[in-house]
């Protein structure tokens, strides 16, 4: 392994590597380096690892990498790579690891990746790319890795992820994706993460997210979303944690959480215009530890919303324009410690609401506007 870091190396020669037979990992890092030979490989074709991390990089010769028959590992992320040349990383189907993030790259060649059918990651992410070709990814078919986050997407093609039987995970977060083609998601039958947070969505077609039984973690917070289908999301058992936050929603549908039975915590907060929730919305959620409502526009609850929730420990509904709150709402939750009601509209209490609460330690009131006449003489007693 030679890894020459901060050298203020500025042009890998055809000579740069010669005479070094046993060197397998080679990386030159933060140096500068701008130039590559056309020839300079030709000397090294052991190589297994080439990292060429932060440099000044804004092209690379035709076929640099060809005589390069046994590598593993091609790191060009942050350099200044407009353009890749459509051959550029033709012959080596032996690669594993391919990273040209944070580059400037706004154009692929449709086949760009063809023949890197063992590829376990590519790192596209922090480039300029707008558009991809349908078929660009259809030859690796042992991807897991899939980062494309950070770039100027506008669509994604049907079935660009047709062939990604083993993808693992899907960065597609802080894109420009103001839409998405019917069950463009479905083939991943693997996929553990997927992240489209920070687009333009407003809004997602009907059953998006089926046939994803292994899902962990899905994104889709701060879209501006106007409104979810009635089926959107499929069987996700392995889910603990959802966020939906920073949308344009008024309501959400009443299943929306329905097969995420696994979670425990659920954060529907910071949509300044949700106003309304179902009466069971929240129905099929038995292990639920935490729930966040805060920071929306909600003005009144459902009597029964969190009838099903024995498990929760942590309630938030600070911040939003609750007027009243029903006799009922908090009955039954034995597990709930914290509440939060600060900064609503409320005037008074029932007396009885917190009686059941058996478990709580913190109930915060602050900021609301409380009519301190007889009426609210039982909550006072109870506090």
């Amino acid at each position: 392994t030679l890894l020459l870091d901060k050298a203020n190396m500025n042009v890998l020669s055809e000579k740069s590597l010669s005479n070094k037979t046993l060197l397998l990992r080679f990386g030159v890092t933060n140096s500068h380096l701008h130039t590559i030979h056309p020839l300079a490989f030709h000397a090294a074709p052991q190589l297994k690892s080439i990292k060429l991390t932060d440099n000044d990089l804004s092209t690379l010769p035709a076929q640099v990498f060809s005589p390069l028959s046994v590598i593993e590992e091609i790191y060009l992320d942050g350099n200044q790579l407009e353009i890749i040349g459509p051959d550029m990383f033709e012959g080596l189907d032996g690669l594993l690891i391919l990273d040209l993030s944070r580059n400037k790259i706004r154009d692929l060649p449709p086949d760009m990746f063809d023949g890197l059918s063992n590829l376990f990651l590519l790192n596209l992410g922090r480039n300029n790319i707008k558009k991809l070709s349908p078929t660009i990814f259809h030859t690796l078919t042992k991807l897991q890795l899939l980062r494309m986050y950070y770039n100027e997407l506008e669509v994604l093609e049907p079935g660009i992820f047709d062939r990604l039987k083993s993808l693992n995970v899907l960065s597609l977060h802080h894109n420009q994706i103001k839409s998405l083609p019917p069950r463009v998601f479905w083939s991943l039958e693997n996929l553990t993460d997927l992240t489209l947070s920070s687009n333009q969505l407003k809004g997602v077609p009907h059953k998006s997210f089926y046939n994803m039984t292994k899902l962990k973690k899905l994104t889709i917070y701060s879209n501006p979303l106007l409104s979810l289908p009635d089926e959107l999301m499929g069987h996700m058992p392995y889910m603990t944690q959802f966020y939906l936050y920073d949308t344009n929603l008024i309501t959400v549908p009443r299943n929306l959480f329905a097969n995420m039975s696994g979670l425990l915590e659920l954060n529907l907060h910071l949509n300044d215009k949700l106003r309304y929730l179902p009466p069971d919305l929240f129905c099929c959620l038995p292990n639920l530890k935490k729930l966040s409502l805060r920071n929306n526009s909600l003005q009144d609850l459902p009597p029964n919303l969190f009838s099903t929730l024995a498990t929760m420990k942590i309630l938030l509904l600070n911040d939003n324009k609750l007027k009243t709150l029903p006799e009922n709402i908090f009955q039954d939750l034995t597990s709930l410690v914290t509440i939060d009601l600060k900064n609503n509209d409320l005037n008074t209490l029932p007396g009885d609401i917190f009686l059941s609460n058996t478990a709580l330690k913190a109930v915060t009131l602050s900021e609301n506007p409380w009519n301190c006449d007889c009426a609210i003489r039982e909550i006072v007693r109870w506090i």
